[in-house]
């Protein structure tokens, strides 16, 4: 793995109320950074392309299974009824007589079309993507082992790296995908320094979580809000 770009970020100053030619300045309270990580390879020795899991998608394919099953077999009924010399069922007439009378603009024709192309177009979704994107995908260093962690527990891992840094108060950590947006609270030391520190303890802690793709990290240092 490649080391991290240099983060950059400042603490911000605004000019205080004496005019524009004040020498004086206003600390903001907030230091702001982020950093880069180069993706590490995916394939190494015995290992393989370490891609996203895939849902098994139990209950869709479930509930479509048992609409057509319901539905064919209601159908293939009626049409052993009728090769009975029975009548049809009143359900089939009446949906053979409305399809024959109702034009194709008609508002309810053109709302069964959109239903069913939503309904059509959302299972093609859900067979084309992979779904269970809390897991991230872990490196691969045998090709019959495959394993993910879990964003939360990413979180936490993160989280942990962050308090045990001096001045820090309090961390929230936001894992995603591709970023990790940390926004620590520091009641004492200088925020740049702080968010320095971060930026190694955290950085060092997204090389140790194995992940295959490793996050972007963006950190973000205040000062506690002032009480009354």
């Amino acid at each position: 793995m490649t080391e991290p770009q240099e983060p950059t970020g400042s603490t911000q100053h605004l000019p205080r109320a004496g005019g524009p030619g004040a020498s004086d300045v206003l600390e903001l309270d907030q230091s702001a950074s982020s950093a880069a990580y180069d993706p590490v390879p995916t394939q190494g020795k015995g290992g393989g392309r370490a891609g996203r899991f895939w849902s098994a998608r139990r209950v869709p394919a479930a509930l479509l299974a048992l609409v057509v099953l319901g539905g064919a077999g209601l159908l293939l009924y009626d049409i052993a009824a009728v090769r009975a010399d029975h009548p049809a069922m009143r359900w089939r007439r009446s949906l053979a007589d409305e399809l024959a009378e109702r034009p194709l603009d008609d508002v309810w024709v053109l709302a069964g079309a959109a239903l069913a192309a939503a309904i059509g177009l959302w299972l093609i979704l859900l067979a084309l993507t992979p779904g269970l994107r809390d897991l991230l995908p872990m490196r691969r260093d045998r090709a019959e082992v495959r394993a993910a962690l879990d964003r939360t527990a990413a979180a936490l891992v993160l989280r942990d790296r962050a308090v045990e840094v001096s001045g820090v108060q309090s961390v929230r950590v936001r894992m995603g995908r591709g970023k990790a947006a940390v926004r620590a609270v520091s009641h004492f030391r200088e925020l740049d320094d702080v968010r320095a520190d971060l930026d190694t303890a955290l950085g060092a802690g997204i090389k140790e979580l194995g992940l295959a793709r490793p996050p972007s990290l963006s950190v973000h240092v205040r000062r506690p809000a002032k009480k009354g």
